[in-house]
């Protein structure tokens, strides 16, 4: 969502097989343009849900713009990207994911992701390493770990049942009293912390055309898999940070799957007071730990 960029950022596109790809990154000043295609990459992968998109990361990626050349993309079905038709599958993801480095980087990235894409991005790691120099995940899942599907907010069958499914995304995803409610009690710690702002983000991306297909594939659990048999096979060098008040996916979790690869997963960072998105939660705490992290990487 361009309206709700920081200044001096904005948009660029570039095809994928599934459509044209809409990402943000440095344009104008206060960054020195000229430098930019020169910094290393820093790409941001925002989390599934009604409303997702990579303003999800944009309280964060400034803090970076003067050292990294920022991509957050909206992904395919999200934000202001395309929004085909159909019922999303994983390999949808990891197939587009792919493409979009291999169109933006000419060389192996840095990817800040979370959730359900972070776990997406472990599994394209391991399908091809060459593509990563180090991943930082925030409460990274799949949503069926350990074969143990996460808790649903609804029952499949209301989700799978034609016009059914339309009238449960335009009242749990189209109107403000549905977004500001979803994001204060299944992301957030702290009901407080929602702003106005971040209501009309998620608004806006919510009620693009089509918007419904994406975020309906994801509550139906097309998207979900066991990350804890991709996890261990993992070798590049990570970082997991964890909401210690996550929703659905508990810190529990994480450090059950953090535990399974030791070698790869550097380190495993728990936040305290935050939920599932301690990155728009708390986006200046998050800045400095994740500054600790990429200086010393």
């Amino acid at each position: 969502m361009l309206q709700f960029q920081p200044p001096g950022f904005g948009q660029k596109v570039i095809n994928t097989s599934l459509g044209f790809m809409v990402y943000y990154t440095q344009v104008t000043a206060p960054w020195l343009i000229a430098e930019t295609v020169d910094l290393p990459p820093l790409v941001f992968l925002h989390n599934f849900g009604g409303g997702a998109s990579a303003y999800e990361w944009s309280k964060v990626y400034p803090a970076f713009a003067d050292t990294h050349r920022i991509l957050a993309p909206d992904l395919i079905g999200w934000g202001e990207s395309a929004h085909p038709v159909r019922n999303y599958q994983i390999n949808d993801y990891l197939t587009i994911i792919t493409e979009f480095i291999r169109h933006t980087c000419s060389h192996s990235v840095t990817v800040v992701a979370s959730s359900l894409t972070a776990a997406l991005t472990i599994r394209l790691a391991v399908q091809h390493p060459f593509l990563f120099q180090a991943l930082f995940l925030v409460c990274p899942s799949g949503f069926n770990d350990f074969e143990q599907a996460a808790e649903r907010r609804l029952p499949r069958q209301w989700i799978n049942t034609p016009l059914l499914d339309s009238l449960i995304y335009a009242l749990g995803a189209e109107n403000e009293l549905a977004v500001h409610n979803f994001l204060h009690r299944f992301l957030f710690a702290k009901p407080e912390r929602v702003s106005s702002e971040m209501v009309q983000a998620y608004l806006a991306s919510a009620q693009q055309p089509n918007a419904k297909f994406a975020a309906l594939s994801f509550l139906r659990g097309d998207l979900y898999f066991d990350l804890s048999s991709y996890i261990q096979q993992l070798t590049i060098p990570t970082v997991i940070f964890w909401g210690e008040e996550a929703k659905f996916t508990s810190i529990t979790l994480g450090r059950r799957l953090a535990k399974l690869n030791p070698i790869a997963i550097r380190d495993f960072h728990a936040i305290a007071n935050t939920g599932i998105l301690p990155h728009l939660e708390m986006p200046e705490m998050f800045i400095g730990v994740l500054q600790r992290y990429l200086s010393s990487q």
